[in-house]
């Protein structure tokens, strides 16, 4: 039977481990393949179109650690090519033929495996022998960490010689050179941080090689297994000292007289290597080279990787950059655009010019380098565009030329705006507005518009352009502002570079020097401006014509008009607006990262008569500290539905926010956010012409460079250094902003304008992204998300068809959310959700899809019964992700919902391209796909910890026993000492920072009389606690619930179950669930717990309360930079906290009054309205003067001892199956694995109400090992069975549905047990690729069909099911 089952692995997604070009003739394409090796796989791209077109299986279990492809094809069967390509990783070689006849047909066929080699495979080199050709003998040189070189005949499949250096020490690297074996050069990284060169030489006694003393194949090859006798010799060249640290890549230059090396000490190295003399005498301690090239420094950690051309050096290293050296030391480029461990591997192609980095994070990066014959680098979008990139160096008309002094006569730059990409309008200190027409060959001609002003300088400048038509004709609106407050407007008409003002109109905005700003928005037309002071106020300027029309184009008398006044409730300058007239709403951004909302109506704007005086209306809503105390870079809307909006700015802390505003609530959510690690300031995002509402390009600055950041594919489309954001400059960017682009700035006076503009065709862009970027370092945990309860049936069609999403925490502090689906490239899509603070590992994430339904009425009223379980009925619940992991913090995602034509939809698109996180755009397809927004981050106070070990043996001493009795001891019951703790339940701790989180379980509880929703998270801590928190939806607040009784090891391992407690009627009708915890720990042990008591009274206590007046939606992601609020944010739960003006209802974290059931007390947090001030306070004061919280202390309710010999490190418990039995008994099974590889089920059964009779016959017929009461309940746990060697190393995942169990351990195997008789029976195993696997999932997707997600240092898939289906 066991035959008829099978695992089958599916592709890795991970490290990126080798890389090589295959060049094909020309008809088939100009630029070459690329194969990439990740995992035991290679994976074949086409360059041209940038796609995965093909992937071979090629090991088992084995990275790939590089390929090598013989310098030469053949043509077979017609028009079909044949390359030879040899593969290795680890100790194992396997050569392979590579069938091409098209792009979309080439197979790989395997020729031989060669026999297992003693030591690691470093370099693998195809050589001939002698003159003859390459097509009439061959043999594999097969260089081994051993520093010996073996010899493989690949016509006879025998290994018949070796030559051992006699340099014997175990190397990092090695680099073969030569085509002939007797011309082989060999450069050996040793461990002693020198280079030792040597050649192979033939023996005079030996034999010719191609007569062969045995034909046998070796199965291993070692110091054990003897070889024919050795027809070569070692001949030692040179010594290359020089290097501090271990040799990790050598790459020879085509001459063969020099080479490159990098190194651990951050450092390569070129040397010169001496040529050979006949007859030398010289011992190998003489034949020392020291360097004779440039050392190249840059590098900021270790260099893992480096190739060479003739003219360019690239390295690649652990600081995640890519460097291109010319030969002289001199760096060209730098390419920083991986992330987490480092680049491993670069490759560069001379013909094509194509320069490819891979590393740990999965990406495959492209970027084209061409040298000019002065040898100045580019960074171009196609081979044929390097001309078309222009810079020009441009002078005020008036101005003398630059380099001179100023003085207080000297004209200079204020304002710079691009209308076009070859139209800059520029205004001065002394009033003049000029127009610069670029043309190409740099010729600009200059011309005069206007004097704004003769008294004052210009201060600020907008611009408003209205497209070009087929003519050349364009019309734009520049509003200018000078120092004395007066506003003009100017309107400038023409064709191809020939402006004419067409009307002019000014007037006083504001006082003297109080314009600092004036706006134009796009959906307003040129009809309404804004002007802003420096106090925080914003003006709205109708601008109207007196003929009837009503029209500014044509000419006649203006007139403008104030009809509406803005003031912000922070008094801080506005710096960006963005207004829309369907959604009557108006959004500004401040200087202190502020963002408002204010009322725009339609009545407004529409209207003909004008109000005598206007009054300063006050914001609609507010969102403090969006941004930190960075600025507000720019804002805009998206409408998401009928009463949402989306709101999304930018700001110079270098992140992009989105917040949601729903015009029903009037609320205004923080719900994602992205930073753009590479930008420390973001002035807009810009989106392309083919996904106009998604925001694929993020412009901005780092440091004193201009940068346009592609955060779809993560790479760098343009840097320009010029000196910084505070400059006047501009920007214009086309559809595609890699290939045209235009960037000015001032600089000295000069006007320096680059501009890359080519028109749209069928070029390639470059850089490109192959493959998509993954985690960066190890990932800790995984699950699979479950959103097809709120979808349509056809997306649930299409979700279940083989598509899944899987969410993974990673130690870089990262969640994301990836996409499997069938196909060639099985990892369709990742997505980041987002970041712990501070980049602080997630070591434990769950998914939260099953509510559970409560009724308050239900505890003790037998008459209160109703359906208890079910899945998520409550659409306006979704589905939540928690995550877990280093110094204590807890973040939440929910599952974004959104109303369509009256009906709730869950958010079935796919998530934004741009953002990867958060903004949304519609799928025409019926697949379903998954979008989260953040929804809270939690993490203790300063020096807080939760209480600790010692302190809790005396209530733990004291508490009563739970398994007779109560299940609740309150602390407030004990001693002074613990009744002294102060209203948090908290003792301070100096090791606090060293304390994380292991583990999480959760599940959701609806309250059935109200709209209030409670995800309790059980969450293991390192210091041996495990927390019952809660977080009660839709308000964001986080309550602590109880501790269970410090163990004496940590907690590894948590599980929940949740089981229906039914009447003793024979409807057994469900008046309640049990809810109970397994945890496993660091000694071996299982515990169980009863939660029961502590949900149901939590419930209860909020159950009618009034949680609005407490609803914080002022809160935003932590991201560990300045954004996170700067001096503001750091205090605001200190007690010292001030309030701010216009300070928003903010809450930190609750515990209940034990006096008062209703009440709530706020602790370290502030109220803007004196009801919740003063009721906070008071409830604060009764807490401080009688009372300690009501957080309860629970024991556990049975122990299962020494279960494992070691660590528990992995639990699982399937879904618990309503039976409905006449006995009222539920069985559910507990899996584990441990740190002593064994397998270890557990079958509880639980009794509802036993009785005596019921009891006695249990009893007889199954003898169990353990038993206990849970109030009235009765569970029974019976030993089934253990498997002592499941795996030859720890187990580090398991899952179970009662049928089958999947385990995975750290020798990668993924292994199927069936659960038959009480038995566990192994039915098959698979070796996967994820090296050290520390987490598994599984996803049943129908009928005898699972799908295995196993993750470590990578993630891959596995699908079981039956072999007929296949």
């Amino acid at each position: 039977m066991s035959a008829s089952w099978e695992l089958r692995r599916r592709q890795y997604l991970g490290e990126i481990s080798a890389l090589c070009f295959l060049h094909l003739p020309p008809h088939l394409s100009s630029i070459p393949l690329l194969l990439a090796g990740t995992g035991s796989q290679i994976l074949v791209y086409d360059l041209d179109s940038g796609k995965n077109i093909r992937s071979f299986q090629v090991f088992d279990g084995i990275r790939v650690h590089g390929i090598t492809l013989e310098p030469f094809n053949k043509q077979v069967l017609g028009s079909t090519l044949a390359f030879r390509i040899a593969v290795y990783g680890e100790r194992r070689v396997k050569l392979f033929t590579l069938h091409v006849e098209s792009l979309l047909n080439m197979e790989l066929t395997l020729i031989h495996s060669l026999p297992k080699f003693g030591h690691w495979v470093l370099d693998i080199c195809f050589l001939k022998e002698g003159d003859t050709s390459w097509e009439d003998a061959c043999y594999l040189a097969v260089g081994c960490s051993d520093n010996v070189v073996y010899f493989w005949d690949i016509v006879r499949y025998t290994m018949f010689s070796e030559v051992k250096c006699s340099v014997r020490c175990l190397l990092y690297s090695m680099r073969m050179f030569g085509n002939e074996v007797e011309s082989l050069r060999i450069a050996s990284g040793t461990i002693f941080n020198e280079i030792v060169v040597w050649k192979v030489a033939h023996q005079d006694h030996a034999a010719i090689p191609g007569i062969h003393v045995e034909d046998h194949v070796q199965q291993t090859i070692n110091d054990d297994v003897m070889l024919p006798s050795s027809k070569y010799k070692d001949v030692h060249i040179s010594r290359l000292i020089g290097h501090e640290g271990s040799i990790f890549s050598i790459a020879w230059f085509s001459s063969g007289l020099k080479l490159v090396s990098v190194s651990d000490d951050r450092s390569a190295r070129i040397w010169e290597v001496q040529p050979e003399k006949e007859g030398s005498t010289k011992t190998l301690p003489d034949m020392v080279n020291h360097l004779t090239g440039p050392v190249l420094f840059g590098h900021n950690a270790r260099i893992w990787d480096c190739c060479i051309s003739d003219s360019l050096i690239i390295t690649a290293g652990e600081d995640c950059t890519c460097r291109v050296w010319d030969q002289d030391g001199r760096e060209l480029k730098e390419i920083k655009e991986h992330i987490g461990r480092g680049v491993w591997r670069c490759l560069y192609d001379p013909s094509s010019s194509l320069i490819v980095t891979a590393g740990f994070d999965s990406a495959i990066k492209v970027h084209q380098f061409l040298t000019s014959s002065k040898g100045i680098e580019r960074i171009v979008a196609s081979g044929d565009l390097g001309n078309r990139k222009e810079v020009f160096a441009l002078s005020l008309p008036n101005s003398p030329g630059h380099g001179g002094l100023m003085d207080s006569k000297s004209e200079y730059v204020r304002c710079l705006h691009f209308s076009r990409e070859d139209s800059l309008y520029v205004a001065t200190n002394n009033g003049y507005l000029y127009h610069a027409g670029l043309f190409k060959n740099g010729v600009v001609k200059w011309t005069k518009l206007a004097r704004i002003s003769t008294a004052a300088p210009i201060i600020c400048m907008d611009l408003l352009s209205k497209c070009s038509d087929d003519f050349g004709r364009f019309e734009d609106c520049v509003a200018v502002g000078d120092g004395k407050g007066s506003l003009t407007v100017i309107q400038i008409v023409g064709s191809g570079s020939t402006p004419k003002i067409e009307y002019t109109l000014t007037w006083s905005a504001e006082k003297e020097r109080h314009l600092l700003g004036t706006y134009w928005c796009k959906s307003l037309d040129n009809r309404f401006i804004f002007t802003a002071d420096p106090g925080g106020r914003l003006k709205l300027w109708k601008l109207s014509h007196n003929s009837p029309s009503a029209s500014l184009i044509g000419r006649g008398d203006y007139d403008s008009f104030l009809i509406a006044e803005y003031a912000s409730c922070f008094g801080m300058r506005i710096m960006c607006v963005d207004a829309s007239f369907n959604k009557e709403l108006l959004v500004c951004g401040d200087i202190r990262g502020n963002l408002l909302l204010f009322p725009l109506p339609k009545d407004l704007l529409c209207g003909t008569s004008v109000a005598a005086e206007v009054e300063a209306s006050p914001p609609l809503n507010y969102f403090k500290g969006a941004h930190g105390v960075s600025s507000v870079c720019s804002v805009s809307i998206a409408g998401l539905c009928s009463d949402q909006d989306e709101i999304r700015s930018t700001g110079t802390d270098g992140c992009i926010c989105y917040l949601q505003h729903d015009r029903d609530q009037l609320n205004l959510e923080f719900v994602g956010m992205k930073q753009v690690k590479e930008l420390s300031a973001i002035r807009s995002v810009f989106s392309t012409a083919e996904h106009s509402d998604v925001g694929n390009y993020a412009v901005g600055f780092a440091s004193e460079n201009f940068i346009i950041w592609n955060i779809t594919s993560e790479t760098k489309v343009i840097q320009i250094t010029c000196g910084g954001w505070r400059r006047p400059h501009s920007y214009y960017l086309g559809d595609s902003p890699e290939v045209m682009s235009c960037f000015s700035f001032v600089k000295n006076d000069v006007i320096y304008i680059h501009r890359q503009w080519v028109p749209e065709n069928d070029r390639q862009i470059y850089p490109r992204n192959l493959h998509f970027q993954f985690h960066g370092r190890e990932i800790h945990s995984l699950c699979f998300i479950y959103g097809n309860s709120l979808c349509n049936s056809d997306e649930n069609k299409g979700l279940n068809s083989g598509s899944s999403w899987i969410a993974t925490g990673c130690e870089d502090g990262t969640v994301r959310l990836t996409r499997y689906e069938p196909g060639i490239e099985n990892w369709s899509s990742s997505k980041l959700l987002g970041e712990h603070v501070g980049g602080s590992a997630v070591r434990s994430i769950c998914s939260v899809s099953k509510i559970y339904t409560f009724t308050p009425d239900s505890i003790g009223m037998p008459n209160g019964t109703h359906e208890q379980k079910g899945t998520l009925e409550d659409r306006g619940n979704p589905n939540i992700i928690i995550s877990v992991g280093a110094k204590r913090v807890v973040t939440a995602w929910k599952q974004m919902i959104r109303m369509s034509n009256g009906r709730l939809d869950a958010q079935c698109s796919e998530i934004d391209n741009g953002n990867e996180n958060y903004i949304i755009r519609s799928s025409s397809t019926a697949v379903s796909s998954l979008s989260f927004q953040w929804l809270t981050t939690d993490m203790p106070s300063k020096n807080t910890n939760y209480v600790n070990r010692q302190n809790t043996k005396e209530v733990l001493d004291r508490s009563v026993d739970l398994s007779t009795n109560s299940s609740v001891a309150t602390i407030g019951s004990h001693s002074s000492k613990s009744r002294n703790m102060g209203s948090n339940f908290y003792l301070e701790d100096n090791t606090e920072n060293d304390w994380r989180y292991l583990d999480v379980t959760s599940f959701l509880v609806k309250d059935a009389g109200s709209r209030i929703s409670t995800c309790f998270v059980i969450v293991a801590c390192s210091d041996a606690t495990v927390i019952l928190r809660a977080l009660v939806l839709p308000f964001r607040l986080w309550f602590d619930v109880a501790s269970l009784a410090p163990l004496s090891s940590p907690v590894l391992a948590l599980q929940h179950v949740v089981i229906p407690k039914l009447l003793p009627s024979t409807g057994n009708m469900d008046i309640g669930n049990l809810y109970l915890v397994i945890t496993g720990s660091t000694d071996g042990n299982i515990a169980f717990w009863d939660l029961t008591e502590c949900v149901e009274n939590f419930m209860q206590r909020i159950y009618g309360l009034q949680m609005e007046s407490y609803m914080d939606f002022q809160k935003r992601p932590r991201t560990g930079r300045g954004s996170q609020g700067g001096r503001w944010w750091r205090s605001i739960n200190g007690p010292c906290a001030k309030k701010k003006p216009g300070e928003g209802r903010l809450h930190k974290d609750c515990v209940f009054n034990e006096n008062n059931n209703t009440d709530l007390v706020s602790v370290g947090s502030t109220g803007s309205g004196s009801e919740m001030e003063n009721h906070v306070n008071e409830t604060s004061e009764k807490s401080k003067d009688d009372s300690s919280p009501e957080t309860t202390i629970l024991k556990a309710v049975h122990v299962l001892n020494t279960v494992h010999q070691s660590g528990v490190n992995c639990l699982h418990v399937p879904d618990v199956k309503d039976l409905r039995q006449p006995d009222s008994q539920f069985s559910f099974f507990v899996v584990s694995g441990g740190d002593d590889q064994a397998i270890n089920c557990i079958r509880c059964d639980l009794e509802i109400n036993p009785t005596t009779e019921n009891t006695q016959k249990m009893t007889t017929k199954i003898h169990y090992n353990h038993r206990c009461l849970i109030k009235n309940h009765q569970i029974q746990f019976l030993y089934l069975d253990k498997i002592t060697s499941a795996h030859s190393s720890a187990v580090k995942g398991i899952w179970t549905d009662g049928i089958w169990v999947f385990s995975v351990g750290l020798d990668q195997r993924v292994r199927c047990w069936n659960l038959g008789h009480d038995r566990l029976t192994e039915y098959a195993h698979l070796i996967i690729s994820v090296p050290e696997p520390e987490a598994l999932d599984v996803k049943v997707c129908g009928r005898n069909h699972y799908q295995i997600a196993v993750a470590g240092r990578g993630m891959q898939m596995v699908d079981f099911f039956p072999s007929s289906g296949t």
